[in-house]
């Protein structure tokens, strides 16, 4: 979508495929949309086009009131590229900046500062900055819209500065003050199972803070909670309920306390929707941190449109593909537990957190603990010995699984270390790092399934066949 007449017709049309892929401005009306909003399609020639929402707003235009650009599906690209530019946008969506600033983005990095932002400014029309209060403003809006918070605390947990910084950010991308934000979208009826898809929060009643985690295109929810049910680690997840409305519950790990998070499987492929979500938090200003890792571990971000269309161009795997429109790879939300898990299985896993695991404050039902850390694995685990090989390697840095990581040094350091299998590597690559393009560990995988070599082993697990 480079040519912006191409993408002018994908406005024209409403085209949900091309949501968070870019987005466009309006110059006579200030503001900014994704392709598929309702409203009337403008004029070619006062329309604008941007990678990022950050841009748009940097450029002074604001976010649409119908369509809420701000809250659509991230970008597929950012979890396929591997290089600088992949990776700190996987950072900042973590919240790197956040807690750290662009210094502490830019040495996770191994870059300058001025690098980090010059790559970023020059691709994406905006830098680290921009698009971390980018960020910030729709996490305000979640809480605004989800929460009874005081407005000053929302500001904080947002990752706001001051109450002033977030007054005027929220006026300049929505043209409205915090409270007048709040009260449109708390007076709002919750949206029923047949209303156009929304990606933002969801207003329904419940525990916690509600969200609605948007998806693009069709969604198998049933296999990714297979899997989540098949390998549930008592203490720290479960699944439960009868298949087609499951949920799945478990505990956090989070930079400022822990949580405890819910997902409800939805029925159906329909295009564009949303899985529904509930987080407990120890302290909100986790919010943005804990919504990313369960859209990572739900796989959320992907672009089933161009997983589907590559892999049903191979005769064996386009019946499959056929079968599972949408089909997900899923990852993990605490990467360096996925890494033990892999290695060790889920009942030694499950002794593990039993042994180790740090206890919730406040247990909830069969979720008691979170998982131990890698230090602490290390400590208790024999030096020598896979776990406490892979353990002190997470624990010292040697080996770094989080969002912005090195691919590249991650498997070199995976290989290397002791008794950890062809097998068991695939897994921590695909789970743990996220990489969509990991073939089977028993032998070499056509061609023609990169770089979606991940999504087509999901599809021949499914199928009940060799992966």
């Amino acid at each position: 979508m480079t040519d912006e007449d191409t993408r002018y017709e994908a406005v024209r049309s409403r085209d949900a495929r091309f949501d968070g892929l870019f987005f466009f401005a309006v110059e006579t009306t200030g503001i900014y949309c994704r392709p598929s909003c309702p409203a009337v399609t403008p004029k070619r020639q006062n329309v604008r086009f941007y990678p990022t929402a950050a841009a748009a707003q940097s450029s002074g235009f604001r976010a649409c009131r119908r369509c809420r650009p701000d809250a659509v599906p991230g970008s597929a690209e950012w979890n396929v590229r591997a290089d600088v530019v992949g990776r700190a946008m996987r950072m900042i969506s973590d919240g790197v900046v956040d807690r750290e600033g662009v210094t502490g983005l830019a040495e996770r990095l191994g870059y300058s500062a001025r690098q980090v932002q010059r790559q970023l400014t020059a691709e994406l029309g905006a830098g680290p900055v921009a698009l971390a209060r980018a960020q910030r403003a729709h996490t305000a809006r979640v809480l605004l819209a989800t929460t009874t918070l005081p407005i000053t605390e929302i500001a904080f947990a947002a990752g706001f500065a001051s109450v002033r910084q977030f007054n005027e950010t929220i006026r300049a991308i929505h043209d409205l003050t915090p409270t007048q934000l709040r009260g449109p979208a708390r007076s709002r009826r919750p949206a029923n199972a047949s209303a156009p898809p929304a990606a933002g929060p969801s207003t329904a009643a419940a525990p916690g803070i509600p969200l609605r985690l948007a998806h693009r295109g069709p969604y198998q929810a049933g296999p990714v909670f297979d899997l989540l049910a098949e390998e549930a680690v008592r203490g720290v997840e479960e699944v439960t309920g009868a298949p087609g409305s499951r949920t799945y519950r478990r505990t956090l790990r989070l930079p400022h306390g822990t949580g405890i998070a819910a997902v409800d499987e939805r029925a159906g492929t329909a295009p564009g929707g949303w899985l529904d979500a509930r987080l407990h938090l120890t302290d909100p200003r986790d919010l943005t941190t804990a919504v990313q890792r369960l859209r990572r571990l739900f796989d959320l971000d992907a672009d089933p449109y161009a997983v589907d269309e590559r892999l049903a161009a191979d005769p064996d795997l386009a019946p499959l593909v056929a079968a599972r429109p949408g089909l997900r790879s899923p990852g993990a939300a605490d990467p360096e537990e996925m890494a033990v898990r892999a290695l060790v299985g889920p009942a030694e896993a499950a002794r593990l957190v039993e042994h180790h695991g740090k206890a919730l404050d406040a247990p909830d039902g069969t979720l008691r603990h979170v998982f131990p850390e890698p230090g602490t694995l290390a400590a208790a685990a024999e030096p020598d010995g896979p776990l406490g090989a892979l353990a002190a390697a997470l624990d010292d840095g040697t080996l770094r699984l989080d969002a912005g990581a090195d691919r590249r040094a991650a498997r070199r350091v995976l290989r290397e270390l002791p008794g950890i299998d062809a097998r068991t590597v695939a897994e921590i690559r695909t789970r743990a790092l996220g990489e969509p393009d990991v073939g089977p560990a028993n032998g070499p995988a056509p061609e023609s399934w990169r770089p979606w070599r991940s999504y087509a082993r999901q599809h021949l697990r499914a199928a009940g066949a060799p992966r």
